[in-house]
């Protein structure tokens, strides 16, 4: 394709690299639908090609849409979310776009009256982060959605986050590799998508050991009194577990809270993981080992791919960024002796 060599591209730049007219260019960005796919794949190629960068708010206003993205939380006071929203906010901004943010608090009547935003045209697209789906027929067909962090099982909706099984897998191979041969797993909540991601993560990296008769799961959740109330059912186990890999980094601090109170040192006599890397998981005391999300990275790809729906492009899905395990102070190698995982 012929590049252009102004510094600030027009859309005469872009009409002249896909060989359409102005009009169509508009026609292919504001209204993609009236198009042929033909036709919007050459403009949206000398979009990327030029450099071109469109008003998305001007664009909105002559579609009659709102410039409001709806983001969906199920507890706003979470940690976990913040750096996901700052991407998503950054993004936004770039984009003079408005981000309206609803708490569901986990609540479905909650969801549902936030979900009127999008039925009623005050916001034009939404990121959900409290892994459900709309109700059927409750929204227009093909409003742009995009779900972040945990993904709904069986829907179509486009997901960007982290592969949780493969995540939950290498932490669980992680305390393997250190000796650990008696490993328990606090669970998610019930009926969550990450905890069933991370519980089989868990259980398959056990079963490729050859320790499925250590197979331990305890029932937890992702707040720090589910970590600290599941010690009672650590302490139950027949068989004492060396080490516990928790769903979430919350939930791991409880757990290391419990285990304290109850007369144990961590991670002298039990290792034990968390899974997030939460922005006070390196000041909390012992500092803790984890699973690192690129939450940041995750936010900003989800707003890119709801753009990209907006514009009425596909994306791909699902997108997966990258997971590695930060090594602190709460896990030790069983007989002090330190191995390097695979």
């Amino acid at each position: 394709m012929e590049k252009t060599s102004h510094k600030r591209p027009t859309i005469r730049d872009v009409a002249r690299v896909a060989k359409v007219s102005t009009a169509t260019v508009s026609r292919a960005l504001q209204s993609p639908e009236l198009v042929t796919e033909n036709t919007r794949k050459a403009v949206f190629d000398a979009v990327t090609e030029t450099g071109y960068s469109v008003n998305t708010a001007a664009q909105m206003l002559r579609r009659n849409r709102s410039g409001t993205i709806l983001v969906i939380l199920p507890d706003i006071s979470n940690p976990f979310f913040s750096e996901i929203l700052s991407g998503i906010e950054n993004v936004a901004t770039h984009e003079k776009l408005t981000i309206l943010i609803g708490n569901t608090n986990s609540e479905p009547e909650r969801f549902l009256n936030i979900l009127e935003n999008l039925r009623n045209g005050r916001a034009d697209g939404a990121l959900l982060l409290n892994g459900v789906a709309p109700p059927v027929g409750m929204l227009p067909e093909h409003t742009p959605m995009v779900t972040i962090s945990e993904s709904i099982a069986g829907s179509p909706l486009p997901h960007v986050g982290t592969d949780n099984e493969a995540a939950a897998y290498e932490s669980t191979r992680y305390l393997i590799s250190l000796g650990h041969k008696s490993i328990a797993h606090v669970t998610g909540p019930d009926g969550n998508q990450l905890t069933t991601d991370r519980r089989s993560g868990y259980a398959k990296a056990m079963r490729e050991a050859g320790l499925s008769d250590n197979i331990c799961e305890i029932r937890g959740g992702f707040e720090f009194q589910n970590g600290k109330e599941a010690v009672s059912a650590l302490m139950r186990q027949p068989t004492k577990p060396t080490a516990v890999f928790c769903a979430n980094d919350e939930s791991a601090m409880g757990v290391i809270r419990g285990l304290e109170g109850a007369g144990y040192n961590v991670p002298r006599d039990y290792s034990v993981m968390g899974f997030d890397n939460v922005s006070f998981s390196h000041i909390f005391s012992p500092e803790l080992t984890t699973i690192h999300q690129a939450r940041y990275e995750i936010g900003v790809k989800a707003m890119q791919a709801l753009l990209a729906l907006m514009g009425g492009q596909e994306t791909e899905s699902p997108i997966f960024l990258p997971h590695k395990i930060i090594e602190r102070s709460t896990t030790l190698p069983l007989t002090g002796r330190k191995v390097v995982p695979e």
